[in-house]
């Protein structure tokens, strides 16, 4: 033994640099861009608890494995356990749909469906078949659960476990019989009337086929989709109405392909991509059958107040504007939502052009719809609980009051609308956000996250559905994420702020109460060096808007600045929690080691902030969101001193676009620029972010010619470095190509491009990684001279 411990000590007077391994002293890119799991740790993820209240699952890594592994948290001996392979197999999702009085919760697990007992928290499994079951919820009555199964809707008895089928869609058409021709209708009477065999033949035959059919179950409707697939398919609580959704891609709507150079085959393969802003889109119906009657009807869209509403920009184009009333406005419908007694339902109609947003009433019988909400936008509808293809979360408080979000204030807030007499009452208002909704199982209480204490905070908060004061529940500076037991007693939470990567807690749900720290993610070698709390400071724009932004201040400046432009658009990062550019942030503690004073502003179209400033870039990007940087370095010579002449900007995907476009069409504010995976020709990416913001290209060139950086790359004048990943499914790397063949043409020699054949839109590999940032490092370290 003394023999073994005088070798490790020799081991370690040899290799000086073991007694380092857990201490990081001077920054360089190599050691930030390590892989974070091997050296600054994994925090917990996918939150959820048991159904007894009395265990926490999540996803972590503390052992450095190749992925995250399930473990438990038992809150009664508070231990962490890492579950077995049997034991997952006994656990069951959170998630699910509970009966009203939440005895039972059903739910989806490997394509076959089980219920859980509430009270003795057993779980039993209800099928077990080769066909995928999904979207359980149960029966008006509660004594099935109705689910999907290979595109109809069916529902399982729990008693006995019969299965009954309430749909029968088929795709094609359906064949009809053959006509007789009249010599055919001639001769068949002729020779029925001639021979008195071939008479009762035909009369026993008609006999026995009207007796096989009286003795046939009932069977749902045979419905023939076409070319079109169902969806969405719903049963209505007293089991009289079945409400689903027809859709059709349009089949001249082209896709784009990747090529992929290194693979394992050794030959370029293509991967499947996408569609491009402005390909024909997948067109929708609503339609509801009638059981009872056993008939399937369409509902009209055309009764949606401001169905035929013209879009503003179509008056800078006078022929697109006099066509727009033969035009099919194109809408989605979600739900049908029905209050629990069955007497109401509601649904989420959006415009597929997305300015439009309606919460009407439904009634099934008549195929009426009735208004209680709409929100109209002309930039386009989105925000906090509002955006995304359903149109936002909706839910029922009783049989008569649904809650919803809007940003009819300019800000996400919470509403409620009585469905019988149309009355709305907004429970929530202010300049914040509300960012998160939860009903309590009694339906008394609303637990919401806002941002009200600061744009860059999130805080869970309770508050009694009729609206009022807001009992505030986290109180620490930073963000919240939030998973609530069933119980309703116990908060699983997790918690960052700007200097500390996420961690799991757990809490009381009650005002001001203490948190405990379950998981220890990160490591000793990352806490070993002192992260910078970058300043949250406001900075006048060009217009008089309130920008925030965080600065990083040096000790001791070198005259030098650089900022960083996140991405996505509609993101935030001047904010109190950690941030999701984990590898940006600590970037950044170096450059102001070196003297750099970093700038990372929440421009125009970021998130948090409302509508206003989410729709900021309507029609032009790299407009105000461009000027919001432009005015950053100017505040940045004002108040620190920085030379004009030596101030970088960089940023990955809509930051390296911001970039193209600051240096192209700003060119004296930016010595040198990064532009990371950038577009550089809106026209050719996706359409579902593209087209909300800038339209339809074929429909509003000059929104896509401003805000396009591959028309103004003649005005390049200083430095600028593009980096890409060559199999970027997102930003295709085909739009590096473009602009590069566009310098080329225009004869600039201030540029260069760094290709990445093995990566993606968000880069995998440290070594792809450290490439990049040592090569922006060297661009500012050389250029901002």
């Amino acid at each position: 033994m003394k023999y073994f411990l005088k070798s490790i000590l020799i081991l370690f007077l040899l290799n000086p640099a073991l007694l380092q391994a857990q201490k990081l002293s001077k920054l360089t890119v190599e050691k930030i861009m390590r892989d974070p799991k091997m050296w600054i740790g994994t925090s917990p993820s996918n939150i959820s608890w048991s159904e007894d209240s009395q265990t926490i699952y999540f996803d972590w890594n503390p052992d450095k494995n190749l992925s995250d592994s399930l473990y438990s948290y038992k809150v009664f001996d508070k231990k962490i356990n890492k579950t077995t392979a049997d034991d997952r197999l006994k656990i069951f999702n959170s998630d699910g749909v509970y009966n009203k009085a939440r005895t039972l919760r059903v739910f989806a697990k490997n394509g076959d469906l089980f219920v859980v007992d509430c009270k003795n928290y057993t779980t039993r499994q209800l099928t077990n078949t080769v066909d995928r079951e999904s979207n359980p919820g149960f029966s008006g009555d509660e004594k099935s659960v109705v689910f999907e199964r290979s595109n109809n809707l069916y529902s399982i008895a729990l008693d006995n476990g019969l299965i009954t089928q309430h749909t029968d869609f088929k795709t094609g058409n359906k064949k009809s019989d053959p006509k007789l021709s009249d010599e055919e209708k001639f001769l068949k009477a002729d020779q029925i009337g001639m021979f008195q065999v071939l008479k009762e033949r035909k009369e026993k035959k008609d006999a026995g086929k009207k007796n096989s059919e009286n003795e046939k179950p009932k069977s749902p409707k045979e419905i023939y989709s076409g070319e079109k697939s169902a969806n969405s398919i719903k049963l209505s609580p007293d089991g009289h109405f079945v409400t689903y959704r027809l859709s059709q891609p349009d089949k001249a709507a082209k896709s784009t392909i990747v090529p992929n150079y290194v693979t394992e085959s050794g030959f370029t393969e293509d991967i499947p991509g996408r569609t491009k802003v402005g390909a024909p889109a997948t067109s929708h119906e609503f339609w509801v059958y009638d059981i009872k009657k056993d008939t399937a009807r369409k509902v009209s869209m055309k009764q949606l107040p401001g169905f035929g509403d013209k879009p503003d920009y179509l008056k800078d184009y006078p022929k697109l504007d006099s066509a727009w009333k033969k035009k099919e406005r194109e809408v989605s419908v979600t739900g049908p939502f029905w209050s629990d007694n069955g007497a109401h339902g509601v649904v989420i109609i959006r415009s597929q052009d997305n300015k439009d947003r309606w919460i009407m009433a439904l009634n099934a019988d008549s195929l009426s719809l009735r208004l209680l909400d709409r929100q109209r936008d002309e930039a386009w509808i989105g925000g906090p609980g509002i955006g995304g293809f359903s149109g936002g979360e909706l839910g029922w408080i009783d049989d008569q009051t649904i809650y919803f979000q809007s940003e009819a204030s300019g800000y996400s807030h919470l509403y409620t609308v009585n469905v019988v007499t149309g009355k709305k009452t907004q429970l929530t208002s202010g300049k914040f956000e509300v960012q998160n909704v939860q009903l309590s199982k009694d339906k008394k209480t609303f637990y919401i996250i806002t941002n009200e204490v600061h744009p860059g905070e999130k805080h869970f908060y309770s508050m009694a559905v009729t609206g009022g004061e807001r009992k505030r529940i986290t109180q620490t500076t930073g963000a919240y994420e939030v998973i609530l037991s069933p119980d309703e007693t116990k908060l699983a939470v997790r918690y960052s702020n700007s200097t500390t990567p996420w961690e799991l807690f757990l809490m009381d749900n009650k005002p001001a109460a203490k948190p405990e720290q379950i998981t220890k993610s990160t490591s000793d070698e990352f806490f070993s060096y002192k992260w910078r709390e970058a300043k949250i400071v406001t900075i006048k724009a060009t217009d008089g808007q309130d920008i925030y932004a965080r600065v990083y201040e040096p000790k001791k400046s070198n005259g030098k600045a650089v900022i960083f432009v996140h991405g996505a658009g509609y993101l935030q990062n001047a904010h109190k929690w950690w941030s999701q550019y984990s590898r940006e942030y600590m970037f950044h503690n170096l450059l102001t080691d070196m003297g750099y004073t970093v700038l990372d502003m929440d421009y125009r179209a970021s998130a948090g902030y409302g509508r206003d400033w989410r729709t900021g870039i309507y029609r032009f990007m790299g407009g105000k969101d461009l000027t919001d940087n432009t005015d950053g370095a100017k505040w940045l010579v004002k108040k620190y001193g920085i030379d004009t002449k030596k101030i970088g900007i960089y940023g990955g995907s809509y930051g390296g676009f911001i970039t193209l476009m600051g240096l192209f069409t700003t060119p004296d504010v930016f010595k040198a620029g990064a532009a990371l995976r950038p577009v550089t020709d809106w026209a050719a990416y996706n359409h579902g972010y593209t087209a909300n913001i800038l339209n339809e290209p074929q429909a509003d060139s000059i929104a896509y010619r401003k805000s396009s950086p591959i028309y103004h790359a003649e005005g390049l004048k200083n430095n600028l470095l593009i980096c890409h990943g060559m199999v970027d499914v997102n930003v295709h790397y085909q739009d590096v190509v473009r602009l590069s063949q566009r310098l080329i043409e225009l004869g600039k020699d201030n540029w260069e491009l760094a290709s990445y054949p093995m990566e993606d839109h968000g880069f995998v590999e440290p070594s792809s990684w450290t490439d990049e940032y040592k090569r922006i490092l060297k661009l500012f370290e050389e250029k901002l001279k």
